[in-house]
């Protein structure tokens, strides 16, 4: 059974391979050193051994209520507002098309809204590598932010839905 636990010494960072180098050296060579520096938390997909079959990354952001599509910037004041960034998610090469990308997604934005009980966030943005993965987090309620085809939000309300 997989199971999501946040990233240590145990995992094997280096076995990880999802076919983007940016996202592979993100994992092999930061993710920890930014996790004790308080400026993310990655954490990883396993199935009980060391080997990872995906993970993502969540940090907390500032934006502007123009930088929120049209509706949701109506909402809110114009200084800077509280989010939760995805920063990254990617699923092993090997373990491609099993739902583990919608596990993931799914646990992010179950943290997000754990967040938002206890500090309060607009919502959850993602940037997402290219036109799929942006059809990816669309499909999941994300929202394109205006002029920013590749970057996307998904409104704290959809985020308490989910939950």
């Amino acid at each position: 059974m997989p199971e999501i636990t946040l990233l240590d010494r145990s995992h094997d960072r280096a076995g990880f391979d999802c076919g983007v180098p940016e996202l592979n050296a993100f994992l092999k060579a930061t993710a920890r050193q930014h996790a004790q520096k308080g400026i993310s938390r990655t954490f990883v997909l396993t199935d009980g051994t060391p080997a990872i079959l995906g993970f993502f990354t969540l940090t907390l952001c500032e934006l502007y209520s123009e930088q929120l599509p049209p509706p949701h910037a109506r909402k809110y004041p114009f200084h800077g507002l509280p989010a939760v960034r995805l920063a990254r998610l990617a699923v092993s090469r090997k373990e491609q098309k099993k739902g583990y990308g919608e596990l993931l997604l799914a646990e992010a934005v179950h943290r997000t809204a754990l967040i938002a009980e206890q500090a309060g966030v607009t919502g959850l943005f993602v940037d997402a590598k290219d036109d799929a993965a942006r059809q990816f987090y669309e499909r999941y309620g994300f929202r394109a932010i205006p002029g920013h085809f590749l970057q996307l939000f998904l409104p704290i309300e959809t985020v308490r839905a989910a939950n």
